[in-house]
């Protein structure tokens, strides 16, 4: 089944599915972001899968909005979010094209496309095999370029250098459970300060700064994902602004879509 022109599925609604959502939706395409049912992403004021657990989030002024399976569709006015980890609504919902954000840094488990060409983001994609086209993801390889032949830049574990700070910026779970914040996202801390608790657990921020991110208490944890975000930079950062990084991959998003003649339906 040919897909709606203008209409666009994206498997994954975190942080970098969100600033390409944005980005997109500016541009006049209608889309439909699809997430699991207990989304992890922690910078949860830029990340549209927050309206799985709060029915509605606007990332930067648009709008994203929780719709049941039986409900969902391409709309011009917002963008519409959807618990389908398998996309199976793909089949009753064609798309012009597929942009997986699902991040899993493996070769993806393929997804019922119906034949829509597919834009992958980051490592474990290959042309050809995987996707039509994939974004560069790694801020020391060519963030944003789209690839066409071969694979993007492998991962490497280490988080991204913000403020000149990698690994120590970023807190993980040390058990499993539910997150009991101590602090709210968005609050300057310092360096030790408890952000919350797991399990009974406490966990400390390691350096001075602003929580940029801060994973729903709602979440289901396990051992070593990804819970808190701070950024030394503090003061200076808005915690409510797509990334620069979001903003770059959106960008080579777009430009993969009009090099596949993939463009915004103006109707």
């Amino acid at each position: 089944m040919r897909g709606q022109a203008g209409c666009l599925w994206i498997q994954g609604a975190g942080e970098l599915a969100s600033g390409i959502a944005m980005r997109l939706f500016r541009c006049g395409y209608k889309l439909i972001m699809a997430e699991i049912d207990n989304p992890l992403a922690v910078r949860r004021l830029v990340s549209f899968s927050e309206a799985v657990y709060e029915g509605a989030l606007q990332v930067e002024g648009v709008p994203g909005v929780l719709c049941e399976p039986g409900e969902v569709v391409y709309r011009a006015d917002q963008i519409a979010v959807v618990v389908d980890p398998g996309a199976d609504l793909l089949k009753q919902l064609p798309a012009a094209a597929v942009i997986d954000v699902r991040m899993t840094k493996q070769p993806p488990v393929a997804l019922p496309t119906g034949g829509a060409p597919v834009i992958g983001i980051g490592p474990g994609f290959r042309c050809g095999r995987d996707a039509d086209l994939i974004i560069e993801t790694h801020r020391q390889a060519r963030l944003g370029e789209v690839i066409s032949v071969g694979e993007a830049s492998p991962n490497t574990g280490i988080p991204g250098v913000v403020g000149g700070q990698t690994a120590r910026r970023v807190v993980y779970a040390p058990c499993a459970g539910h997150l009991d914040p101590a602090v709210q996202l968005g609050d300057l801390v310092t360096e030790g300060q408890v952000l919350g608790t797991i399990a009974g657990q406490s966990i400390h921020s390691a350096l001075d700064g602003r929580v940029r991110g801060l994973i729903h208490p709602r979440a289901e944890l396990s051992a070593g994902v990804k819970v808190a975000d701070v950024d030394p930079r503090g003061a200076a950062i808005d915690p409510y602004l797509v990334s620069d990084k979001g903003l770059a991959i959106g960008g080579g998003v777009l430009e993969a879509l009009l090099r596949l003649g993939i463009d915004p339906d103006r109707s």
